[in-house]
């Protein structure tokens, strides 16, 4: 899950040189790697405050920081932009509610791409070009493949599959809404829409684990969590937008799913079967066709965040 999002469209850029490149394509891989040890991060607190906890805990925390780094009540939103910035929030938040909750149950890899699938409806849908078919059908076979309707030796589950496709049409949504808030009230909408996603995630957390939010213990953990999964990337990713152009983002965020998988084996053990492999590396790919041939006016809102 969900860095936080890009809110704002870039301008048009010129070509840089590769050299000039290195420095945003480090922080963009920084930045995928960081949101997914986050995630595995975050799995150490579900014994103790479970999915719904630990939600809250990460996303009351990058709240904060986000608020004392942004400071947006320098430029209070005009009244007319709350609704648009409510949705963004509220997609904000349930989308990282289900995102942890299919992670009680499913492989981070697994999750992570089931949830690719609703920024890659976003990206496809927005153009009607034959080309798109395809990448369409590869995503469909990749979620045909993890989808528990087949004689599986190892078949994921299916509660935590409908979390992670829920999570990935509230990201579809977070995009849609996320554009309009950044064009209409720029970079101080994202402090805006994580309070509104405490709001939302914080009741859900307290009647999940009660005091035990509360708990010192957990403190050091949750921020490490809330720090890796939004601080940092969101820092990051602003830092990559800037100087690269938006294809080249979208290309290498295509790899996200892969990252997460390769951050469940090495922090959490988990193991994926060769289809699971399989499916992942088909969404991967209709991620990445998505991307070579959009439109020459897709906007950084088009492209997947990290989650």
């Amino acid at each position: 899950m969900a860095g936080e999002p890009m809110t704002s469209s870039a301008p048009s850029q010129p070509r840089p040189s590769l050299l000039a490149s290195l420095p945003a394509l480090a922080g963009l891989a920084i930045a995928m790697v960081s949101v997914q040890i986050g995630a595995s991060f975050a799995k150490a607190l579900f014994p103790a405050v479970g999915a719904q906890g630990a939600t809250a805990l990460r996303v009351t925390l990058a709240a904060l920081i986000l608020v004392l780094t942004l400071r947006p009540w320098r430029k209070p939103p005009p009244r007319k932009t709350w609704l648009v910035l409510g949705g963004y929030g509220l997609a904000l938040g349930v989308m990282n509610l289900s995102f942890y909750t299919s992670l009680q149950t499913i492989p981070l890899g697994v999750a992570v791409a089931l949830e690719f699938t609703g920024p890659l409806a976003v990206a496809v849908l927005s153009s009607r070009r034959w080309i798109d078919f395809l990448w369409i059908a590869l995503a469909v076979a990749g979620l045909a493949i993890l989808l528990p309707i087949w004689r599986q030796a190892h078949p994921v589950n299916p509660l935590g599959v409908g979390f992670a496709l829920g999570a990935g049409v509230c990201w579809a949504l977070y995009i849609v809404f996320g554009n309009r808030a950044g064009a209409a009230h720029g970079p101080g909408s994202t402090a805006i829409g994580m309070v509104i996603a405490a709001l939302v995630v914080l009741p859900v957390g307290v009647a999940q684990a009660g005091t035990a939010l509360l708990s010192p213990a957990l403190l050091p953990v949750a921020l490490g969590v809330a720090l890796l999964s939004s601080v940092l990337p969101y820092s990051f990713e602003m830092f990559a937008l800037t100087r690269i152009p938006i294809r080249v983002f979208g290309t290498l965020m295509s790899a996200e799913p892969a990252i997460a998988a390769g951050m469940g084996w090495l922090i959490l053990h988990e193991h994926l079967t060769a289809p699971q492999w399989a499916a992942i590396g088909a969404i991967m790919a209709a991620s990445l066709g998505a991307t070579l041939t959009m439109g020459r006016a897709a906007t950084p809102a088009e492209i997947p965040p990290t989650t």
